[in-house]
């Protein structure tokens, strides 16, 4: 089947009374058979419901369904897409390991990964996910996971797939990409040899900023990697579980970690009900995906032209230093747009005089919606911390919604 209709069907098989739409299990544990039955379930020889800290049957048809389109093997819901990043990490790192993150990344995996990570005795390095020039001689025996963006937020830089994975492989570390801004309608990292792909479903996904929620997908070929002896808690005893070793037990051992460990010991779980507004998003993604780059595109066309506008930022404008990646890696570029403006109280005062776009710090909402990300997203960066992540004071990010393209041009344009 195609992805728009995996998106709606995937995952879900009727029960007697024939619902259409997935229905919401809306309950905190299930009940067992007996006591073998409970036994079974808690010594993993038998699948089934246990506790929705653990996993729903609501939530297993998302996860279905997203690892469907992702063309992974599995994956699993959390509560917010930082948890899906967090799960992601912590999944593979131990005190005394680093981790390589792209230099232009969204400011709160930034954060995560140079302050939180650090009180646990984990280091970051940077390097730059468009040339990744510099990455293979940042990897050493402690390196465990290479973290870049597919389309960075608020930069929009697009990451250069096939070299990051081409090295990644040779030295047999696993990679993450925060699929959020692209969508697997845009790009599939999966397909150019990425091992992890993470979202934060509360963007593109759920489309009307509804629900907060977070996914992270396996690929079929994450397990190999994980075999080596750089990650030994996927080959040695887990003592919780009677000596269980993931990579002997399960096809897919990092999904399966995430959930029986990090699940259950952190508890960042996805509600029910956000993953049933998750589902409901997955339907239209297909179309909204191209609705949003094609009124940003509208958008983009217009500001390249207006005086005021420093430079703009967008895969698929020609003058872009990501452009030629876009071509070769992206379908769409999706509705997100950065432009910088003179100076950091220029760009508060085009915030101040917008009309039809709403000041939010969220993004891809069916709504248009603007964000100053030196006063909120990257506030926690410095100077230099900023222009490295590639978001100058003076920069704008907007987040063009499906309104008319007309009326969100005209109320930019009295902005400005």
């Amino acid at each position: 089947m195609k992805d728009a209709t995996l998106a709606l069907h995937l995952g879900y098989e009727k029960d007697k009374e024939k619902a259409m739409q997935v229905p919401i299990f809306m309950s905190t544990a299930f009940e067992y058979e007996n006591t073998d039955h409970a036994a079974r379930l808690f010594n993993l020889e038998e699948k089934g419901n246990i506790y929705t800290r653990i996993a729903n049957p609501t939530t297993r048809v998302f996860e279905k369904r997203i690892a469907a389109l992702e063309r992974g093997i599995d994956a699993l819901a959390t509560s917010s897409g930082m948890a899906a990043v967090f799960y992601s990490i912590a999944n593979l790192v131990g005190r005394g390991d680093n981790i390589i993150i792209a230099e232009k990344l969204y400011g709160g995996s930034i954060t995560l990964s140079t302050q939180t990570l650090k009180q646990f005795g984990i280091k970051a390095k940077f390097f730059d996910s468009k040339r990744a020039e510099n990455l293979e001689e940042l990897i050493d025996e402690k390196t465990k996971l290479i973290l870049f963006e597919s389309i960075s937020n608020p930069a929009l830089a697009v990451a250069d797939f096939e070299k990051i994975t081409e090295i990644a492989n040779k030295h047999k570390i696993i990679t993450v990409c925060d699929n959020t801004l692209a969508t697997p309608y845009s790009v599939k990292p999966i397909e150019f040899g990425v091992d992890i792909v993470v979202h934060s479903a509360s963007k593109y996904i759920v489309g009307n900023g509804s629900a907060i929620g977070g996914c992270i997908i396996e690929s079929p070929f994450a397990k190999e990697k994980l075999k080596t002896k750089r990650y030994p808690q996927f080959n040695t005893p887990d003592e919780s579980y009677h000596g269980l070793i993931y990579n002997e037990k399960f096809d897919n051992p990092f999904i399966e970690r995430a959930r029986l460990a990090l699940l259950r010991d952190y508890g960042a779980v996805i509600s029910p009900f956000n993953a049933w507004l998750l589902l409901l998003g997955l339907e239209t993604l297909h179309l909204r995906i191209k609705a949003h780059s094609q009124n940003a595109m509208k958008i983009v066309e217009f500001l390249s032209k207006h005086q005021k506008i420093k430079k703009i930022n967008y895969p698929f404008l020609k003058s872009d230093e990501n452009y030629e990646l876009a071509k070769k890696y992206l379908k769409y570029a999706g509705g997100i747009i950065s432009f910088e403006l003179g100076s950091y109280e220029e760009a508060k005062e085009f915030v101040s005089k917008l009309k039809i776009f709403s000041l939010v710090t969220n993004i891809a909402d069916s709504k248009s919606l603007v964000t100053h990300p030196a006063s909120t997203t990257h506030q926690q960066l410095s100077k230099e911390e900023l222009l490295n992540a590639g978001v100058p004071e003076g920069l704008i990010r907007l987040s063009i919604g499906l309104e008319d393209a007309d009326d969100l041009i005209n109320d930019l344009r009295q902005a400005l």
